[in-house]
């Protein structure tokens, strides 16, 4: 099941991506008289969500087609798909092609990790704005598969990580550049890194939030990096130095877990981004599966003060 938050009479809604549109859980508990959390960070921690792709599986894709209340794909305007997770974990340099981009060796032992504010969030089709600051010469855009945590937890082994994640997601992930490279390195890590990933605009995720159940192999899911509609960079899941299911499970044993919280799993590579792009995560996977690309144009504040 595809689940996405969309803008609907002056609200942020859960609903069901159909191959038609969307469906609002609203117009779904309407229509059948269940009472599904209708905001997606509602329907993650209260844990509803297997529930729902259990009746989704069984029969409910097809009901769907004969309830009304569906939004037309042409009428369908995207949010992110939750405004304030309690964190939003970053994985830096998760592929060794990556490192190499920024001078740097792959982190050894412990994934390089950083924290990124909720109030860094957009959506799709939001604009990404590059800092007004002078020193901010260099913004890049990262594209990464994004795992979206369903539960609160703590200790969890690596063969279990699949039981407490909810979902997947396309994430486009900025960093200033020109300030984490113009200033010194502490043991091979930038002391820099939160100040250089937190400016506002600095994480985009969504359109969908995909279930577990769709992906047939997240280890052969391709990220592909995507800059002014050309591919500027593409990459495995297998390639990655730490993958799924270390990276859940690791971070379990140092913080835990909340559910709806954010794991932004590293990029194939950063592309720099100007005034009038259009920055792009695309990701793809065996027999077909793909995710609804994750688009934002790119504004430069210091060319455009009014828009920030």
């Amino acid at each position: 099941m595809r689940l996405a938050t969309i803008k609907l009479n002056g609200k942020e809604q859960a609903g069901i991506v159909t191959a038609k549109g969307v469906f609002p859980i609203a117009m779904l508990n309407a229509a059948k008289g269940t009472a599904w959390k209708e905001e997606m960070m509602e329907l993650i921690q209260s844990q509803e969500i297997p529930g729902l792709t259990a009746w989704y599986n069984k029969g409910g894709k097809e009901e769907l087609e004969t309830l009304p209340g569906l939004v037309p794909q042409d009428k369908v305007v995207y949010g992110p798909l939750y405004r304030n997770p309690k964190r939003i974990f970053g994985i830096g340099l998760n592929y060794r092609d990556h490192a190499g981009d920024i001078g740097m060796a792959p982190p050894k032992g412990f994934p390089g990790s950083f924290f990124k504010q909720a109030d860094t969030l957009i959506g799709p089709d939001d604009e990404i704005h590059i800092p007004k600051m002078k020193e901010a010469q260099k913004t890049t855009a990262e594209a990464e598969l994004g795992i979206i945590l369903g539960k609160d937890c703590r200790d969890v082994a690596e063969e279990d990580w699949e039981s407490v994640i909810v979902g997947y997601t396309t994430i486009l992930d900025m960093t200033e550049e020109s300030i984490l490279k113009g200033n010194d390195y502490v043991d091979g890590n930038p002391r820099y890194l939160t100040i250089v990933k937190n400016f506002p605009t600095f994480f985009s995720f969504g359109p969908e939030l995909v279930t577990p159940d769709e992906v047939p192999d997240v280890l052969k899911l391709e990220i592909q990096s995507v800059h002014n509609g050309e591919i500027h960079a593409k990459n495995t899941v297998d390639h990655m130095i730490h993958q799924p299911p270390k990276l859940i499970s690791l971070h379990s044993k140092i913080q835990g877990w909340f559910a709806g919280d954010v794991l932004s799993t590293g990029t194939p590579r950063a592309f720099h981004i100007l005034d009038g792009d259009q920055a792009e995560c695309r990701i793809y996977g065996p027999d077909g599966f793909s995710m609804r690309p994750l688009v934002n144009p790119v504004v430069d504040l210091k060319l455009h003060p009014e828009k920030e």
